[in-house]
């Protein structure tokens, strides 16, 4: 993990787009996994390039035991955590490696970066994909302030030195204001057929 746990926490207003974009990709999520298109080793390697990047120690906690229980080896998953990806398999590094540029552009992932993993993946396993990264973007922007409220609370030194106690409040109760107004947008969105992804 980068020293300080990262880089610029998520504003409140990107907090909104995140949360939207993962339950919009929830499904696809969820049918990547149920499906068999990702593994559970795939899955983890995702979810651990993109809190590599957004350093959430929260999350580091919760997808190192995760990826233990998927079979991912002790030594990948520090490599990992550190951004090395050496022990990545060829068949997955595209996709872990697009899940690592969407978290480095906020979100924002580009055109051709898209494009690419559709083309190596197809469009359900792309999907997937998507969907994962975005899931772990909301993890991360959400277990930033949760994680250190609770360690704040508990007296303990793992604060996230760029989070304060206000910010973490505001956030968790955006967490629950928002999640109404999500439900609403990402169910107008699917009605109306707004694409999956954006540039």
């Amino acid at each position: 993990m980068k020293d300080g746990f990262g880089r610029k926490l998520f504003s409140v207003g990107e907090f909104y787009r995140i949360y939207y974009l993962a339950i919009f990709s929830l499904s696809d999520f969820i049918k990547g996994k149920k499906n068999g298109l990702l593994s559970e080793e795939f899955i983890e390697r995702i979810m651990l390039a993109v809190t590599e990047v957004n350093g959430c120690s929260f999350c580091s906690y919760a997808h190192t035991k995760m990826a233990l229980e998927a079979g991912m080896s002790d030594r990948e998953i520090q490599d990992m955590l550190k951004g090395v990806m050496d022990h990545v398999p060829e068949d997955e590094i595209s996709g872990v490696l697009f899940a690592q540029h969407y978290a480095d552009n906020r979100g924002k992932p580009s055109k051709e970066s898209w494009n690419r993993i559709v083309e190596i993946y197809g469009n359900r396993k792309a999907e997937a994909i998507l969907g994962t990264t975005r899931m772990i973007m909301f993890g991360n922007a959400s277990g930033i302030p949760i994680g250190s409220l609770i360690s704040r609370f508990k007296g303990k030194e793992e604060i996230d030195e760029r989070s304060n106690l206000a910010y973490e409040i505001i956030m968790i109760i955006a967490i629950i204001v928002y999640l109404p107004l999500v439900i609403i947008h990402v169910i107008i969105s699917k009605i109306i057929r707004v694409t999956k992804i954006k540039f």
